[in-house]
């Protein structure tokens, strides 16, 4: 019995002990949570970007994307005059050609006639010569008549014109005697397009330009229009040109032809801008982003549409509160024009609204 009790002692003891083990760990204090609100600071707004609400009738920058394109008014494309067999082809794709340069040289049965006509009429343009001077002296004796030296007469003039005629057909085809074809550039200017190798023959129905020469020193912007943008467009107005190639570089000009007709499937309309190029940084073919500062009619303040946040169906802005620092304001939009909505409710001309980080403080500052 005395065995029973110490061993029901020793049991009692240990069970008390785990007890206060559990007791003393049940009693630790709890942590207190934290409070994880956001806060928005002095130094976070100072690193926002801000944008101001523009008046009623001002000038909005609109975005299109354009392309650069030789200026077609100093442009040559160059059409062969007659067929042949291609012999040299002195020039390439790129290069700077002068004006009367050799661009390409044919064999042509073609310049063989012509100057046999070139021959043929100066041999008979001068038995004419000498058969009116024949009928001259003749009249002048008495021995002829007067319509017989008419006729010597008109016959001179006739053979006269075929041989300027001939003379003028061997000129403008390169002048050869030896069948030789030459085709000059009458500009001076780039060769931006090429449709000649040596040993090609040309057919006498060929309807496809061999050279394309284009003086660069001025370009073209040819302008995408949306159609929803068409009337704030107008000749005249400025633009800001921007390339790829050269990020920290701004190209000016103005809108100097507007194209009245919509593309069918792209549902744009081009635009026109004369661009100086200096130092010939611009390439035709170049994509380029151009910003025209387009008039409008409207009486609405307007806003750039990526610095509203668009939840539930709601337009909402962040506008700079004295109170608040910032301000969830909801908007109505009147209508869109490419990247400016035009607002109808919720902001004034003037007001300066968040223009970063606009979706991450609206949520913040929502919830």
């Amino acid at each position: 019995m005395q065995i029973h009790l110490k061993k029901f002692s020793m049991l009692t003891l240990s069970i008390l002990t785990t007890a206060i083990v559990l007791q003393s760990c049940s009693e630790h204090p709890k942590e207190q949570p934290k409070d994880d609100k956001f806060t928005l600071t002095d130094s976070l707004v100072n690193r926002l970007q801000i944008d101001t609400v523009r008046n009623p009738n001002s000038r909005p920058s609109l975005s299109f994307s354009a392309k650069i394109a030789p200026n077609e008014e100093t442009t040559s494309r160059i059409f062969p005059m007659v067929s042949g067999s291609v012999r040299s082809v002195p020039v390439k794709l790129g290069d700077h050609v002068s004006k009367g340069q050799v661009l390409a040289t044919l064999g042509s049965p073609e310049m063989a006639t012509f100057d046999k006509d070139a021959i043929s009429s100066s041999a008979e343009l001068n038995n004419a010569k000498r058969t009116l001077k024949q009928a001259q002296d003749m009249f002048n004796s008495g021995l002829s008549s007067a319509r017989e030296l008419e006729e010597a007469k008109n016959d001179f003039l006739v053979k006269q014109a075929e041989d300027k005629r001939s003379r003028s057909v061997l000129s403008l085809n390169g002048g050869s005697t030896n069948g030789s074809y030459t085709l000059r550039s009458p500009i001076s200017g780039f060769v931006i397009e090429k449709n000649l190798n040596n040993n090609m023959a040309i057919r006498p129905d060929n309807n496809q330009s061999l050279f394309t020469v284009a003086d660069l020193s001025t370009v073209w912007g040819v302008i995408n229009i949306y159609e929803s943008d068409i009337s704030s467009i107008q000749q005249g107005d400025p633009v800001k040109i921007s390339i790829l190639s050269y990020p920290d570089k701004v190209f000016t000009g103005k809108i100097d032809k507007i194209y009245n007709v919509l593309d069918p499937d792209s549902k744009v309309m081009n635009a026109r801008v004369s661009i100086a190029n200096p130092g010939l940084l611009l390439k035709p073919g170049m994509m380029a982003t151009v910003q025209i500062s387009a008039k409008t009619n409207s009486d609405l303040p307007s806003v750039n549409v990526n610095n509203i946040v668009f939840d539930e169906n709601k337009n909402y802005v962040l506008v700079l509160d004295k109170v608040k620092k910032i301000r969830i304001q909801e908007v109505t939009i009147e209508r869109q024009s490419g990247d400016t909505a035009y607002i109808s409710s919720g902001l004034k001309a003037g007001d300066r609204i968040v223009a970063s980080k606009t979706v991450f403080l609206y949520q913040s500052l929502k919830d």
